[in-house]
């Protein structure tokens, strides 16, 4: 029988909060206050859960950090997870629910997965209340000289919706505003959701909204939703969605939940605030979960988030059986679909013929100084031989490799694991992180630093208008920004399926800034800002029995 979540304000009380300063969303979901000073003394370590390049599917990241901290907590050590929050485009997209699996889930999952406390949608709104004024500007006689061709600021929805990419705004009649050519992306690519993600307190709030570009004058500078007057209605848009959440895992451990920032196109982190929160709990560790693999949540975390926040101390790099099998390049995966046979079945060869993405990513580990564990997520078709040769050869690149049934077993199936991090931790309670570039570099020789540093290209081919951004952006003082790439998620190189060990360039045919948030994007390959549904989304299969939800996972 399935153990009932235990009440938010005994988990608070047990984490070291005063109950008194929470704001409950019902039993078993809490809004923390925000942090009232930095963190005191030594913070707690940041352990950065990281993964190998996921299938369609992926990997179990998030279960894994779940496990993790249970098994920590299991162990008599006291740590305290932070986790992004789910979007809805995933949730009734292909994905499904991100909440963990089986024993090692955030709870309760409907929740989590549905809404939680409306921060989402605090950045809808706040997002478009901004596209609006923008649109209502050009109305109502444009005094700022806007180029309305110049205009990047979109409008979002945290729906997957394709027919929405590039659409055309205003028609009807004079009083229906300007007529032009405008896009949706999804909220979690919002710039918005990335302030919200990277901001200390909501002085800083305020300030980022007010930096955020929304598009250049006829000569060429640039127009800001302060100079829309527009950030002050932002912020208080998202002054509460500013505050964590609180939630638990299975076995009551507390969790931090807050923000969605996408992996591929975002920074793919949970937030700063999150952060300070857990390093003033007073807990041993801080577990944090990167997206999707190490090429892009935990660069982000290095060369992004790390120089606002806190620096992971470790890495925790999740690998499976199937993934390594699929990164061979003998079996085709493809989203919504059951796995092929033949990929259940045992044989070394095949993941033998996929390691070499494992030592990838531990060589870029390696190279950013960051002593690391390997967890095997182990799933019920799995074969013993296989785990076996992973951790042999981890073994032979001196990396401590752990088998978690957490899934399955819960904090009990990660002990193994959690010792393993306790042990790591012990042996390095320092990191000198060395990023991949700095930023008094030019904005091309950052692109190029990340590239080379962790993809593995020769070089960078960038696209005449998006060198014309780059140098624009430049001329404007944003040069010394932090640069994010948005590229699939799917392979370590721009393209699925192309083999980062050959001679290969990474082209970049588009580059944005986000300002407010604090970087320069550059878009590597065919990106998508809003994704589209499958042909039987996962909402097909989502519904109410009397009042419980079914098919969410």
């Amino acid at each position: 029988m399935e153990t009932p979540p235990r009440p938010i304000l005994d988990v608070a009380t047990d984490a070291g909060f005063d109950p008194a300063n929470l704001q409950t969303y019902g039993p078993y979901v809490a809004k923390l206050p925000l942090p009232a000073r930095d963190y005191p003394g030594e913070p707690a370590p940041l352990i950065c859960v990281t993964a190998v390049t996921p299938t369609p599917l992926g990997e179990g990241k998030t279960t894994t950090s779940i496990g993790l901290a249970q098994g920590l907590a299991r162990i008599g050590r006291r740590p305290v997870l932070t986790l992004r929050q789910p979007s809805l485009g995933p949730t009734f997209g292909i994905k499904g629910g991100a909440s963990g699996a089986g024993a090692s889930q955030v709870v309760p999952t409907e929740l989590l997965n549905l809404h939680l406390t409306g921060d989402f949608h605090a950045v809808t709104s706040a997002h478009n209340m901004l596209a609006a004024m923008v649109d209502n500007h050009l109305h109502h006689g444009n005094a700022l000289g806007i180029d309305e061709r110049t205009i990047t600021w979109p409008r979002v929805l945290d729906v997957n919706d394709r027919a929405l990419r590039h659409i055309v705004i205003g028609l009807g009649s004079k009083v229906d505003g300007v007529t032009r050519q405008a896009s949706f992306d999804i909220t979690a690519a919002s710039e918005v959701m990335t302030v919200l993600a990277m901001a200390h307190d909501l002085e800083d709030l305020r300030r980022r909204l007010g930096r955020i570009v929304v598009g250049y004058t006829f000569e060429g500078t640039a127009v800001t939703a302060e100079d829309l007057k527009a950030a002050g209605a932002m912020a208080v848009l998202l002054r509460d969605a500013l505050r964590p959440n609180l939630m638990q895992t299975s076995e009551g451990v507390p969790v931090l939940i807050h923000t969605g920032p996408f992996g591929n196109i975002a920074t793919g982190n949970s937030s700063v605030v999150s952060d300070r929160m857990a390093a003033g709990l007073g807990g041993e560790m801080i577990i944090t979960e990167s997206g999707f693999g190490a090429d892009l949540g935990a660069e982000r975390l290095v060369n992004l988030k790390s120089r606002a926040g806190l620096s992971p101390t470790m890495a925790v790099m999740v690998v499976t059986v199937r993934a390594l099998k699929s990164l061979s390049g003998r079996y085709r995966v493809v989203a919504g679909r059951p796995l092929p046979p033949e990929l259940l079945e045992e044989n070394v060869d095949d993941v033998a013929a996929g390691i070499s993405n494992l030592e990838h990513h531990l060589g870029t580990l390696k190279r950013w100084g960051l002593p690391a564990v390997v967890a095997i997520n182990a799933f019920p078709g799995d074969h013993a031989a296989e785990h076996e040769f992973i951790a042999e050869r981890c073994a032979e690149l001196g990396i401590p490799c752990a088998v978690s049934t957490h899934v399955a077993d819960g904090g009990a199936g990660a002990e193994e694991l959690a010792r393993l991090v306790v042990q790591c931790l012990e042996e390095n309670p320092r990191t000198e992180l060395r990023r991949n570039y700095e930023l008094e570099e030019s904005l091309e020789d950052k692109i190029r630093g990340v590239a080379r540093g962790v993809y593995g290209a020769s070089d960078v081919d960038i696209a005449p208008a998006a060198a014309k951004e780059l140098k624009r952006f430049t001329d404007l003082g944003y040069g010394k920004l932090p640069v994010v790439v948005a590229k699939t998620h799917l392979s370590i190189t721009h393209e699925k399926g192309l083999d980062p060990s050959g001679e290969w360039r990474l082209p970049i045919r588009e580059a944005r800034l986000a300002a407010g948030a604090g970087y320069v994007y550059v878009l590597a390959g065919a990106m998508s800002t809003m994704p589209g549904l499958p042909s039987h989304p996962n909402a097909e299969n989502i519904d109410l029995e009397g009042e419980e939800i079914v098919g969410l996972f």
